[in-house]
């Protein structure tokens, strides 16, 4: 028996230890560093440098051939305006220097629920964490390309989507006189994607040559680890996707600072907690990606594609793809291979995927998070139904054998080894095996795991109300009524099931619903509401299963 329960502390311990390792590297805590100077002025970033051979396709850009450009002088560009756009889901302005984003509000997605004023702000020029979209066309022409610094012109100050209207297009014109590139950005209604075109009329009497590009420049801010700032667990920084998958590029690693790579069917996306801003370019062509590290909080993420020549006197167009707001799964999949991975649930995605996936399909249906938390608990039992009831009908044999386990440990309590030999021999008498109880639950971790990633890094679940005072399911109740609940129903589970024969181990095992409910104080609600949910589901379950196995008892 001893060795049994050693067995038991043993693997619970491993468990516990894979998970935090699993936690740390996944999501580490940031890195307390010396603040990098804030990028202020619009002009001072790299623009990405063509292939060696211009005609050709995208090339690797050494570190040497790109440019560094120190702020210019005012006299060297136009003084610059700044167009309103108004979407039913955005605020956002573009700047008329180089057509940049370079503020995003996300209208309906307040920073604190409590305070429905204060927007989320993704991109911002003049806050402290500098942030902006920049995109243009690289010519082989130095002196006449439509860069993110050069000027262009717009025909209003002010856009608006207006009432019964789906689509609002905004050109921005830039020329040399014989050159006209119009730089077009497509917003549509309920949509976080924007369509990003250029349209190229060459009235010169020789070929224009031109590769795009879009990067972003972001110096992000530092968040403290927090056990109460669900922001502190996400990553926030640089991803990309490859083509065949999707890779974090920490600022603080080595590989990162100096990647750079040839790929087709990728994109970059720079990420934070519930939101993300990506740049898909064309799936077909091989782009080249670069990151440029300047600090431990400040990068500047580019992709550039390849030249395409637009003949004299003839038309051209490019295209690209943006995505800003929040991480919506079904928009994300419409829009680049594999988007939707932004949705980050670290290595449990084999398993937060799936399970989101029918979360989503129950919430098309019920239209509440809460109620759709309770439900797929409901199916995610009957799914294990089979095995936790062997689980529970071993544990409920225990119970009815406890008293003639407790008269063996009368009987042998001077001799333990006399008394290990007769407890096995007994519970291989009866059948019994007890470490049934364990199995079920190591096997339902990564679901209790998942459930947790799912809810903690949805941005569908962010701020969702449930009933009443629980106004948002992906933070922890205001008032801790369900870790109390929870921890009331550990203690009823616990008394349901058989005492441990160990005293100390029985105090231990008492201990649990307080350790819980302290737990899962800090834990978002909804996570609370499934473990609640699931613990009533097993407490029916295994009164009943004490039943059925009490009457067969009393029969024999």
């Amino acid at each position: 028996m001893d060795k049994i329960r050693i067995y038991v502390w043993i693997a619970f311990a491993a468990t516990l230890y894979i998970c935090y390792m699993i936690w740390q590297h996944d999501y580490p805590p940031p890195i307390e560093s010396v603040a990098a100077p804030v990028v202020s002025t619009s002009t001072s970033s790299s623009i990405p440098a063509l292939p060696v051979d211009a005609s050709s396709t995208p090339q690797s850009i050494a570190p040497a051939a790109t440019e560094a450009r120190a702020p210019t002088a005012p006299d060297v560009f136009p003084a610059a305006k700044t167009v309103s756009v108004r979407t039913d889901v955005f605020d956002l302005s573009i700047s008329t220097q180089g057509g940049e984003l370079d503020r995003a509000d996300l209208l309906g997605y307040p920073v604190n629920k409590d305070q429905p004023d204060k927007l989320v702000r993704l991109f911002d020029s003049a806050g402290e964490n500098f942030y902006v979209a920049r995109s243009g066309l690289r010519a082989t022409d130095e002196h006449a390309a439509p860069t993110h610094q050069a000027i262009y012109s717009s025909a209003a100050d002010r856009y608006q989507l207006d009432s019964g209207e789906n689509t609002l297009v905004v050109p921005l014109t830039w020329t040399n006189g014989s050159v006209t590139v119009t730089k077009i950005y497509t917003f549509k209604r309920g949509s976080y994607v924007i369509g990003l075109d250029y349209k190229i009329e060459n009235n010169s009497s020789s070929e224009w040559k031109a590769a795009s590009y879009v990067q972003f420049v972001r110096h992000q801010p530092v968040i403290k680890a927090s056990m109460l700032n669900a922001e502190s667990y996400a990553y926030i920084g640089p991803s990309v996707f490859d083509g065949k998958g999707k890779k974090n590029l920490k600022l603080d690693s080595d590989d990162s600072k100096n990647f750079q790579g040839d790929f087709t069917g990728g994109w970059l996306a720079a990420m934070q907690h519930h939101f993300v801003a990506a740049a898909v370019p064309n799936p077909d062509q091989l782009y080249n990606y670069q990151l440029n590290v300047e600090s431990a909080q400040q990068f500047t993420f580019t992709y550039r594609g390849p030249v395409v020549a637009v003949p004299a006197g003839s038309k051209g167009e490019f295209h690209e793809t943006l995505f800003v707001g929040p991480k919506i799964q079904s928009q994300l999949k419409t829009v680049g291979s594999e988007l939707e991975l932004t949705a980050d649930y670290g290595r449990l995605t084999l398993v937060a995927g799936p399970l989101f996936w029918v979360l989503e399909k129950v919430h098309s249906f019920i239209g509440n998070w809460g109620w759709s938390i309770i439900l797929v608990t409901l199916l995610i039992k009957l799914v294990f139904y089979k095995l936790t009831e062997a689980s529970g009908k071993s544990m409920a044999k225990m119970r009815e054998m406890a008293p003639r386990l407790k008269a063996l440990q009368e009987r042998y309590k001077d001799d333990r080894e006399q008394l290990g030999r007769a407890t096995m021999e007994f519970y291989k008498r009866e059948k019994i095996n007890p470490l049934a109880g364990c199995l079920p639950t190591l096997i339902q971790m990564p679901v209790w795991m998942a459930f947790y990633w799912v809810i903690l890094n949805s941005a569908e679940i962010r701020q969702a109300p449930f009933i009443g005072y629980l106004s948002d399911l992906s933070s922890r109740d205001p008032y801790f009524i369900l870790p109390i609940i929870l921890g009331a129903a550990n203690f009823a589970q616990f008394r349901l099931n058989p005492a441990p024969a160990d005293p100390v181990q029985a105090k231990v095992m008492m201990m649990m619903p307080l350790l819980m409910t302290g737990m899962m104080a800090f834990f978002p609600a909804g996570l609370a509401l499934y473990w609640i949910t699931n613990t009533v589901l097993s407490i029916a379950q295994q009164w009943h299963i004490n039943r059925v196995v009490a009457a067969g008892a009393k029969k024999t």
